[in-house]
């Protein structure tokens, strides 16, 4: 869930490491060269370039994945696997692992849901919402199962679940989509299963922004009801801090007061952007939306969620 600590991640490596990891599973195969990944919604091409400088602490999570799966190809194994594919932003490699896991584990709910995930990543919303329908149906019934963290959070606290997980995914999928009726019966359901306020203010937000964008303002605004100032905010605080401007007790400028060119900044825009973009869209201040959506493109965090939403409203702007 929730990416932006993969995107803090990258940023302290790329900040703070100067020394090559261990590669020695993957140098030739990883290391330098750009991949293509994906076509965005504005029909640019996406690929990534692992940087085993700035990598090498994911890589050699990745390296030790590696050899876990080879010793081993437990389902868990082959998960992981993918897990640290994609932290290194190889999602094509991810996918493929994951496609594994479920072709051997056929009902692996687990699998689904973070196949499902990097199908967004690549802007492929309709086969992120098969798998992760078919995980809801496939976990149906199961007791919540925790969902350790690939990066953890300043606390090393485990905030999520699978089930939180797939509904959160599939709601953001059938937004992406435009598909909003769908969306917000995926968040309503969410809802059901985040258990701690980084959960709920994660849900609330979306599901706040998938009402406004059918006209159901007044239930929007019921919803901030659930919203306080003093929630327990471990890693969420972006999505709490909209929802506090969405009930007026921060304004929009308060949200972004990094510089721009700073990689702080740039994390910080990418993060908050696409909600101050949305919330003025709601006001109809169509130019400053539109300016803020196109300021998320240039932070070039293209996995972000909140980058592929902005390059949707680009892309609606356009066609009008």
């Amino acid at each position: 869930m929730m990416n932006n600590l993969f995107l803090i991640l990258l940023l302290v490596l790329s900040l703070a490491s100067c020394q090559k990891g261990n590669i020695s599973l993957i140098e030739e195969e990883l290391a330098g060269t750009p991949v293509f990944q994906a076509l965005s919604l504005t029909n640019d091409s996406l690929f990534t370039t692992v940087d085993s400088a700035a990598m090498s602490v994911q890589i050699d999570e990745l390296n030790k994945a590696i050899a876990d799966y080879k010793d081993t190809a437990t389902l868990e194994n082959i998960i992981w696997k993918g897990r640290r594919e994609a932290y290194i932003g190889r999602y094509d490699l991810a996918i493929a692992t994951f496609t594994e896991a479920i072709s051997r584990f056929p009902n692996s709910y687990e699998a689904l849901r973070h196949r499902g995930h990097r199908y967004i990543t690549i802007r492929q919303f309709d086969k992120a919402i098969e798998d992760l329908q078919k995980a809801s149906s496939l976990m149906k019934g199961e007791p919540r199962q925790i969902e350790l963290d690939g990066i953890p959070n300043d606390q090393n606290i485990p905030l999520t679940t699978v089930q939180f997980n797939v509904w959160y995914h599939l709601g953001l999928a059938h937004y992406l989509e435009g598909n909003f009726e769908n969306a917000l019966e995926a968040y309503r359901t969410c809802l059901e299963v985040s258990d701690n306020d980084d959960l709920i203010v994660a849900t609330l937000d979306w599901k706040y922004m998938t009402l406004m964008k059918m006209g159901r303002e007044s239930e929007a605004k019921e919803l901030l009801d659930m919203v306080a100032e003093d929630m327990t905010i471990i890693e969420n605080e972006a999505y709490h801090n909209r929802l506090l401007m969405y009930k007026g007790l921060l304004q929009p400028e308060e949200l972004i007061d990094e510089d721009f060119d700073s990689e702080l900044g740039r994390l910080q825009y990418v993060t908050q952007g696409y909600g101050l973009g949305n919330y003025y869209l709601g006001q109809n201040q169509v130019q400053p939306a539109t300016e803020t959506f196109l300021k998320v493109m240039k932070t070039n965090y293209w996995a972000a969620f909140g980058y592929i939403a902005s390059e949707m409203e680009l892309a609606i702007l356009k066609d009008e």
